[in-house]
């Protein structure tokens, strides 16, 4: 039987052993006042211990990059940066995507109050923010995995609004086997 995640130590322990990937998203998020859900998809990328990248082919082609403490937003010709630290709240959310691809402990409990549920094969890490001002627009996230994946990111905001994120991480092109490339030649 797949070991019991007791703790977030032992939940980024696990997630650790990734240094990188790259997945396909989908999100659906529920704003207040909008009738029906707004609909969002593209890629996810990152890459241990810094670099995430979430790049939107649809609806609108933009993409947010996070290497260290920068952020930078492109859409079209424009592009800006900014310190993730200006923006507490999405630096906060940032990080606990980050810092769960990248299985940083130290980052999560740094931001968070962390609660680890399931086993290795299937495990849910919820959490929620410990600054005050930031919990009020933030309520709570909830991370759900297979092993070493990130499946899907849930996010609650204060006023009611909600997104959930379901990710497909994409496996990388094996080498091509001498037989099946002897045999596509033919």
């Amino acid at each position: 039987p797949d070991a019991v995640i007791a703790s977030l130590a032992d939940l980024t322990a696990l997630l650790a052993q990734r240094k990188s990937g790259q997945a396909r998203f989908t999100e659906e998020r529920h704003v207040s006042g909008i009738d029906g859900p707004l609909r969002a998809s593209g890629t996810l990328s990152f890459s241990a211990p810094g670099f995430f990248e979430r790049r939107t082919l649809e609806p609108t082609v933009e993409s947010m990059s996070v290497e260290g403490n920068t952020i930078t937003l492109k859409r079209g010709n424009r592009s800006r940066q900014m310190a993730m630290d200006a923006v507490p709240e999405v630096g906060a959310l940032l990080e606990a995507v980050r810092g769960t691809l990248t299985g940083n402990a130290l980052t999560l409990d740094k931001h968070f109050t962390a609660r680890v549920e399931g086993n290795a094969a299937r495990w849910l890490l919820t959490l929620v923010l410990r600054d005050a001002r930031l919990a009020s627009q933030v309520r709570e996230l909830q991370i759900a995995g297979l092993q070493s994946d990130v499946r899907s990111v849930a996010l609650w905001l204060g006023g009611g609004d909600r997104s959930v994120m379901s990710i497909e991480p994409v496996q990388a092109a094996p080498a091509a086997a001498p037989a099946a490339a002897a045999a596509s030649a033919k």
